[in-house]
């Protein structure tokens, strides 16, 4: 090798490894005040446990990972019923998780574990996709891991925010409080907020930007009829597709019938209600 190709060899090489270094950093910011934390350095906390996670709703298989508690590097002061957890993906996706499910410690119940993908080590590529889950994964363990919705696992993780319910920081989310707390429109508010707001805004509440508003300038149930829009929330490829598609199709475990109509009931209302 010459001298010239070996300096440019050198060069690239740095370059790659410094562009990755920036890429493995995760943004933490609570009560305003922004951490980043690398990689290596979660990786190499004491807290730091080997866990398997049998059914892992994104690789559709188990998985192992070198993980920490969530509620490790998530400070909270005091207790705030409307805290939430803002999670944003490298992708846009974003998704919004109580603070009381994300904090907890107990295995009674889910808890979230933050995985860390060792670049020496990486994961394999997401089914369908190029890219693994690293470097950052929310994954769930615990008794209770079967209550978490497959919404609530986001992958190449870029940053986690404290926020206050999505519904009190966009009211336009929100359906008008003369409904009942069982009133499956309420239902289907909850849910939209858990399954749809992660890629879509309503009447410009929302933070992501992977897929169009759900209210404006019409609504889905203003265009699709009741049996294709049902369909089509469950796979978006059985009515129609295109080579971009993201959004996937969700199993009956992920989403029952019952959550695709509270969904669709919610819509309704939303439109009937557009101003």
């Amino acid at each position: 090798m010459s001298r010239l190709a070996l300096i440019l060899f050198l060069v690239l090489t740095i370059g790659w490894k410094s562009a990755n270094a920036v890429e493995a950093t995760l943004s933490v910011t609570m009560d305003g005040k922004p951490q980043r934390y690398s990689a290596d350095t979660l990786r190499s906390r004491s807290d730091a446990v080997t866990i398997t996670v049998e059914n892992d709703p994104s690789y559709r298989r188990p998985m192992t990972y070198r993980a920490i508690p969530l509620a490790a590097i998530v400070e909270v002061k005091g207790k705030n019923e409307n805290l939430f957890l803002e999670a944003k993906a490298l992708d846009d996706f974003v998704s919004q998780l109580p603070g009381a499910l994300a904090l907890n410690r107990d295995t009674a119940k889910a808890v979230a574990m933050l995985a860390i993908e060792d670049p020496a080590a990486p994961w394999p590529p997401l089914p369908g996709k190029s890219v693994s889950a690293g470097p950052f994964y929310l994954v769930w363990v615990g008794a209770n891991v079967a209550a978490i919705r497959s919404e609530q696992w986001p992958y190449q993780l870029a940053s986690l925010a404290e926020e206050v319910a999505p519904e009190k920081r966009w009211p336009q989310l929100a359906v008008g409080p003369n409904l009942a707390k069982n009133d499956p429109r309420r239902q289907g508010q909850q849910i939209f907020i858990v399954q749809c707001l992660v890629c879509h805004k309503l009447d410009g509440g929302g933070n992501s930007e992977v897929g169009p508003d759900l209210n404006r300038p019409m609504n889905p149930t203003e265009y699709f009829t009741l049996p294709a829009l049902r369909k089509f929330l469950r796979d978006p490829a059985s009515v129609r597709n295109w080579p971009d598609r993201k959004m996937p199709s969700f199993e009956p475990d992920a989403l029952s019938n019952a959550d695709i109509d509270r969904i669709i009931q919610y819509l309704q209302y939303k439109a009937a209600n557009r101003k």
